[in-house]
């Protein structure tokens, strides 16, 4: 007979055992349940797009499809695309190895889309996919960056001359403050400091608009009655492979001897970087940045007195020109040759009102 421990004992086995087979059936529905889930999920989602046939199948290829700038030109692009049943994909998004832009043009064409949006530069690489493109029967439009020697239709980007002049402006209120000061602390002209000026340049020498706005900066300042003797200009290439060599570039200003009074960025990444940078070497208040475009980092910056200024471009904009410039070529086979997005200066005097508006929106 068996005394009362052998029966608890048996009495646990056994519970141990129903409670194994719950736990397994309850996993089991669970799979099952989930499985047919998914199934008529994907159906859904099939169906879907199955109903949803676009006229035309357009690809907009930049160089960092991941940064504010460009996913704004996107959304414009995507939202103008609509209208007319189109479909502008982001091209890059869907691969998981890093293709340069020549390489996804490639794509691209071999590909047979109905037309292609491209951040371009002046390389004969460039120029020859893009004409290779135009020859396969495939409309191109360069936006940001033009390619001025290829067959492209029509180039979307902004005024660079504008640009410059409003970046001059800027300095010459940075040099009047800094004349403030000086006078202030010595009370004679004679012990003015020179301004020094640092622009970042992208390592692509080849691109014009770069060199407009530089020109454009350097011939507003001597318009305003500014002495070559208190300010000097120099350009110092940034290597912008990727962010880290950007970053390593704009690191080496500070750990050089001379650091500039004023940086100007003429992208967004140098900004953001050249603002880090900034704040790493406790120069906030001492080096003044001049920075582009208004992703919420920057417009942060602003607020807190670490950026001057930057340019804001609408990017949205951008983004429906390049549409409307291939629909229009669909449509009635010429288009306009430029197209100018608006932009705007930020800095403390409207900051706030900047942010309002765009919360507003």
């Amino acid at each position: 007979m068996k005394n009362q421990n052998e029966v608890s004992y048996e009495k646990k086995i056994v519970r141990q055992y129903l409670l194994l087979i719950l736990t397994l059936v309850f996993m089991l529905v669970t799979l099952v349940a989930g499985s047919l889930f998914f199934k008529f999920y994907r159906s859904d989602l099939v169906s879907q797009a199955e109903s949803n046939v676009y006229d035309k199948y357009f690809v907009m290829i930049t160089d960092n499809y991941k940064s504010d700038f460009w996913q704004s030109v996107y959304k414009g692009a995507f939202e103008k695309a609509k209208e007319s049943n189109i479909y502008v994909d982001l091209f890059g998004e869907q691969f998981n190895k890093d293709y340069s832009v020549e390489e996804l043009m490639e794509i691209a064409i071999a590909s047979k889309v109905d037309g292609i949006i491209v951040y371009a530069n002046e390389t004969l690489e460039m120029s020859r996919v893009i004409n290779k493109a135009v020859d396969a029967g495939i409309p191109v439009v360069t936006l940001y960056g033009d390619c001025t020697r290829s067959d492209r239709l029509s180039f979307i980007g902004v005024g660079s001359y504008s640009i410059g002049k409003v970046y001059g402006g800027q300095i010459i209120d940075i040099i009047k403050e800094k004349r403030r000061e000086e006078l202030i602390e010595s009370e004679t002209i004679e012990d003015r400091s020179q301004i020094k000026i640092t622009v970042l340049a992208n390592a692509d020498t080849q691109d014009s608009g770069q060199n407009i706005i530089i020109s454009s900066i350097q011939d507003t300042i001597n318009q305003d009655n500014v002495t070559n003797s208190e300010f000097a200009v120099s350009i110092v290439t940034v290597d912008n492979t990727n962010s880290f060599s950007v970053e390593e570039s704009i690191r080496d200003i500070f750990l050089g001897e001379e650091i500039p009074d004023v940086i100007v960025c003429l992208n967004e990444l140098s900004t953001v970087c050249t603002y880090q940078a900034v704040v790493d070497f406790n120069m906030v208040g001492e080096v003044s940045i001049l920075g582009y475009y208004d992703s919420e980092a920057i417009v942060s910056a602003i607020e807190r007195g670490g950026v001057y200024a930057t340019i804001s471009i609408d990017a949205a904009q951008m983004g429906e020109y390049s549409v409307t410039a291939l629909t229009d070529y669909h449509d009635f086979g010429n288009i306009s040759e430029y197209y100018l997005a608006d932009v705007t200066l930020i800095n403390q005097d409207n900051v706030e009102q900047f942010k309002k508006e765009e919360g507003d929106d």
